[in-house]
């Protein structure tokens, strides 16, 4: 249900340019979350800088909201960027795998199908 790839940009080089990056993938940056710092600050602090966007593509989001609202547990787009083994990693949830397991239209599954293609390409795209 996981869906990596691994770069070899830095986490910052990405998140310095994320913002361009995702709206020429169709995608709009709606917030992210510094996990070490949000949990360091509550007394929970944890090693790995993990950092998550959540991301949007507005038309995509209003087709799958219209055709099957309870898809909204899954909006918006979220992409992790960490650190493992001295390597970048960006992960998301596979959005093909989780189509699939729904019982929804192929209609429906194709599309988002090409929102996961557009989510893959970003990832790429370092």
């Amino acid at each position: 249900m996981i869906y990596k790839i691994i770069t070899d940009k830095s986490v910052q080089t990405i998140k310095k340019e994320m913002a361009t990056k995702a709206k020429e993938s169709g995608f709009g940056v709606l917030g992210s979350y510094e996990f070490k710092k949000i949990l360091q600050s509550k007394g929970f602090p944890i090693q790995k800088d993990i950092t998550v966007y959540e991301l949007c593509n507005p038309s995509a989001a209003q087709e799958a909201l219209n055709d099957m609202p309870e898809i909204s547990v899954f909006l918006p787009c979220r992409l992790s960027i960490y650190e493992e083994n001295g390597e970048t990693v960006l992960a998301t949830i596979n959005i093909k795998d989780m189509v699939n397991s729904l019982d929804v239209n192929e209609d429906f599954k194709a599309h988002m199908i090409i929102v996961f293609e557009y989510l893959e390409k970003l990832m790429k795209s370092w």
